[in-house]
């Protein structure tokens, strides 16, 4: 059965997108090893240490930040984290500087509030009713 093991965000800087995922959001690091210029850095879920990792990845390959930039000028987040109650997540970030783009916004099946990585991402959160 094919699983989803490993997901990517691409950041312009490991090391500050490594301090926002885990101060920030929660995230804890699992794994940091050398990778030619950069890091293979991973991050999980407290929920979850053993589930998918977040590979925050470098956005050194050519196609990357004009790809990034496309999708933040057009308000589009690159990737989506589930939370239980997204009003209260959103009060936590904001309690800790993180910028939101969109508030917490009830859309019927599902409540949605987006966020800037300051890496460079807008990041949805989301909350099945």
């Amino acid at each position: 059965m094919i699983r989803i093991n490993i997901a990517s965000v691409f950041v312009d800087d490991q090391a500050k997108a490594l301090a926002f995922y885990t101060e920030k959001l929660g995230f804890l690091k699992k794994t940091d090893e050398p990778a030619g210029e950069a890091r293979w850095l991973t991050v999980v879920s407290p929920a979850n240490p053993d589930g998918v990792e977040l590979l925050l990845e470098p956005d050194g390959h050519p196609a990357a930040r004009p790809f990034k930039e496309a999708l933040a000028s057009d308000g589009i987040p690159f990737t989506q984290f589930a939370v239980d109650d997204v009003y209260s997540e959103v009060e936590r970030l904001k309690g800790l500087g993180v910028e939101f783009t969109q508030d917490a916004i009830d859309m019927g099946p599902v409540v949605t509030a987006v966020f800037d990585d300051t890496c460079g991402n807008l990041i949805q959160l989301a909350a099945m009713k």
